[in-house]
């Protein structure tokens, strides 16, 4: 009784309008972005219909591989899930959390895995093959620096990464990471992407130079979104 009045008591209390100030690395320097609540409502919502394209459902159980400090974006896929009514459990991104990777793996009959990282991939490399060990998994979303690793491995994974401020996820056509259309304008410079938020976010229309390397598709996807959809390189 005595946490439920003080989670009661919490949430009469106001709070800051900004949920997170990320730290946005760029050729110029690193350029800071607020984040504000009602920007992870809409993240959420958006992250969710994505999550549903790929079949997630209620009941599912899923295994979330983020550090804490992607809160910001990663904090919209566990909102998504728990709308959804997916189970999930969550691992670090660091090679040496593989073991919880591999636990949750053979325990909990995960129908996906989102946010495999490069390090992680390489770590379970050592134990056991790549290919058998995600093979019967239907969702799996890896990082741009393992989503080699696991297609060569026979494994159709799909690309699910931070960019810059945003998150890009790939739909089941493995034609490109979506971005959210209505948040982000995503645009290439020399090989390089561009970020810019839409007005109604709290960093109100401003554009982020990224180091990231890659190319945006603005083709309709055959999936029926209209986002833009970046291939990373």
């Amino acid at each position: 009784m005595v946490r439920q009045d003080t989670l009661s008591r919490a949430c009469m209390l106001d709070h800051p309008p900004v949920a997170y100030l990320l730290p946005v690395p760029g050729p110029d320097g690193i350029a800071d972005c607020e984040v504000g609540w009602d920007d992870l409502g809409r993240d959420a919502a958006w992250t969710q219909e994505r999550l549903q394209a790929h079949g997630l459902a209620q009941g599912h159980h899923a295994v979330v591989s983020f550090s804490g400090h992607e809160g910001a974006w990663f904090q919209p896929v566990i909102e998504a899930l728990r709308n959804l009514g997916v189970v999930y459990g969550s691992v670090e991104t660091m090679g040496w959390d593989h073991v919880r990777t591999r636990v949750f793996q053979r325990e909990l009959d995960l129908h996906a895995i989102l946010g495999l990282s490069g390090e992680t991939l390489e770590a379970l490399s050592g134990q056991s093959m790549i290919g058998d060990f995600f093979g019967e998994t239907p969702v799996v979303m890896a990082r741009p620096d393992g989503i080699a690793k696991l297609r060569d491995a026979g494994v159709s994974a799909a690309v699910i990464s931070t960019l810059g401020p945003a998150l890009a996820i790939e739909c089941p056509e493995r034609a490109g990471a979506h971005v959210n259309r209505a948040e982000w304008t995503v645009t290439e410079r020399d090989g390089r992407l561009s970020v810019t938020a839409s007005a109604e976010r709290a960093v109100g229309g401003r554009e982020f130079l990224l180091e990231t390397a890659g190319t945006v598709r603005a083709d309709p996807c055959a999936c029926g979104s209209d986002d833009p959809r970046v291939m990373f390189t």
